[in-house]
């Protein structure tokens, strides 16, 4: 289990090099990346981020300091995957929505649900089934879904659409506000070419949804790939997410969660934070890693469930950033 404290030195995780032949400077990278399970709560003064362990945090909350609400993230649970990495997907996204549901005595259950793609392996009926059976039985509110390549490519998002298309515009990118804060779901895997991609289409609606809000609006935006390029080479990021981002820069405080990468990345660019979640099915290798592919990565036996986990997200007002705290699936409660 790694930790990132911003003022110390820090080392790769095992098997990572501090450097690659690429050039990529990894020390610097690893600046801005937590890996699953770090158990941390991030927080954001002056545009800096700032953690403290998830234990410290639950000791020296107060009593009368409720959030205004909370949601939790869930990301690419692939059900219907049954290889070597994780031969029981559906056995994990249970743990993970039995994660969710344990409040602790005195706390309040999640708000909702946000499910940032991939849901499936194969975009089939029956992988849909089984994973809307199993994350059904979370305690929380409504479920908000975005779609992963798993989800649409393979049958052009039909099954997808049909089930979680309802309300959404083009192919099934939506908006809607909570509680004072504007919430913005998008689809960056139509046309998948190694990156992501948004399109004119979107764009367009995003600038038209954007453009009445207030300055002041606290945005949430989530997707399945990263909007912000954590790695060309491997086709993590988004074509033309920068012209998406241009458009957030004038918000005061916007958080962008996205999956995909199956680890915790993080990042803070002026008011924008990015965070990508870690997977409820198996690992992928650190970005550039050497020797390293993407895809499903094999951990030791007992491993597993300590490099998959979900995602809190609290939203206190008067705060300018989301305070976010990543679980492991190997955490006791």
């Amino acid at each position: 289990m790694n930790r990132f404290k911003q003022d110390e030195g820090v080392q790769a995780p095992e098997g990572v090099a501090d450097t690659a032949g690429d050039g990529i400077d990894r020390r610097n990278f690893l600046g801005c990346m937590a890996w699953a399970g770090t158990g941390l709560l991030w927080s954001m003064v002056g545009g800096v981020p700032t953690s403290k362990l998830l234990a410290q945090t639950m000791k020296g909350a107060g009593a009368g300091k409720a959030e205004d609400f909370s949601f939790v993230q869930v990301s690419d649970s692939h059900i219907g995957f049954n290889k070597g990495a994780n031969p029981d997907v559906t056995g994990t996204l249970k743990k993970a929505i039995d994660k969710i549901s344990m409040v602790p005595s005195g706390m309040k259950a999640p708000d909702f649900m946000i499910h940032t793609g991939d849901i499936t392996q194969n975009s089939k009926a029956v992988e849909f089934d089984t994973a809307t059976q199993v994350i059904s039985t979370a305690k929380v509110g409504e479920v908000f879904y975005v779609a992963g390549e798993h989800d649409f490519n393979l049958d052009d998002g039909a099954e997808y659409k049909k089930r979680f298309g309802k309300g959404t515009v083009g192919n099934g990118w939506y908006s809607h506000n909570y509680k004072g804060v504007h919430f913005v779901g998008l689809n960056n895997c139509v046309q998948v070419d190694a990156m992501g991609n948004l399109g004119a289409e979107q764009l367009a609606w995003l600038k038209a949804d954007l453009a009445g809000l207030s300055a002041s609006t606290p945005i949430v935006v989530f997707a399945h790939i990263p909007l912000w390029m954590v790695y060309e080479k491997w086709g993590w990021g988004t074509q033309d997410g920068a012209l998406a981002l241009a458009m957030l820069k004038r918000f005061g405080s916007v958080t962008v969660l996205n999956g995909h990468i199956h680890q915790v990345v993080q990042k803070v660019e002026g008011n924008v934070s990015f965070h990508t979640a870690a997977s409820t099915a198996f690992p992928q290798a650190a970005p550039g890693a050497v020797g390293a592919t993407p895809g499903p990565m094999a951990v030791p036996p007992g491993k597993l469930q300590s490099v998959l986990g979900v995602t809190d997200v609290k939203f206190v007002r008067g705060h300018n950033h989301l305070a976010v705290v990543d679980h492991s699936l190997a955490e006791t409660a």
